[in-house]
């Protein structure tokens, strides 16, 4: 299946680029890919291999980084054909790139034996506090402290492939619910409800890690 261009706005959140990204020798190398020439897809890669590896960080495992970075690739190569020119180049990646993490995340989920851990019991004092701050942040935007990154993972291996991706995307990399839904190739509404119904269920579970919380404060 061919990706769709995402046609991002100029300021869409999608990386921390360089200047030559999307420069007119995108078009040149595109074009010597798709007329057959091999050592092309090189000069892509030596270009952007960096850029994705930074978005598919971001979303998967660090044992499944490289694996999945190629994949990206190859789902690129497969798609190029289709690529038109109408968003640049580097945009329509990040879109490729995001699909792949969220077929990862599909099949690993698929194909899991056993299920997540449960919370360590620092993990779970550090929850506690959390949950009890009166601080105005949410337990999601609460990622950024201690122990909160393996907590918040935990609590997202729970849930299903779209709702994780919709979750990382909106809450934890600030994109916009329309800037999402074209990496995704969603459409808004479904980002908008999957991403209200995947943050309650989020919320749920943290909390039920911790049933005497209340009666301990």
């Amino acid at each position: 299946m061919h990706e769709k261009e995402p046609n991002f706005p100029a300021n869409a959140l999608i990386d921390t680029m360089t200047n030559d990204f999307g420069s007119p020798a995108d078009d040149d190398i595109v074009r010597e890919i798709i007329s057959g020439d091999v050592n092309a897809f090189e000069k892509l890669l030596d270009k952007y291999q960096d850029h994705v590896l930074r978005i598919v960080a971001r979303h998967i495992p660090p044992l499944h980084i490289e694996d999945t970075a190629q994949e990206v690739f190859i789902n690129i190569l497969h798609s190029l054909p289709s690529f038109r020119g109408k968003s640049r180049l580097d945009h329509w990646m990040a879109a490729v790139a995001i699909k792949t993490c969220y077929k990862f995340w599909r099949t690993y989920y698929k194909n899991r034996e056993q299920p997540v851990s449960s919370l360590s019991i620092n993990h779970r004092l550090w929850l506690e506090e959390a949950l009890s701050s009166e601080a105005e942040q949410s337990l999601i935007e609460k990622a950024s402290q201690r122990e909160a990154g393996e907590i918040l993972e935990s609590a997202l291996a729970r849930l299903s492939a779209e709702d994780r991706m919709v979750l990382e995307l909106i809450y934890l990399e600030d994109y916009s619910v329309k800037d999402a839904a074209r990496l995704l190739g969603w459409s808004v509404v479904n980002v908008k409800v999957r991403s209200f119904r995947a943050r309650q269920k989020l919320q749920k579970y943290l909390c039920r890690t911790l049933p005497n919380r209340r009666g301990t404060r």
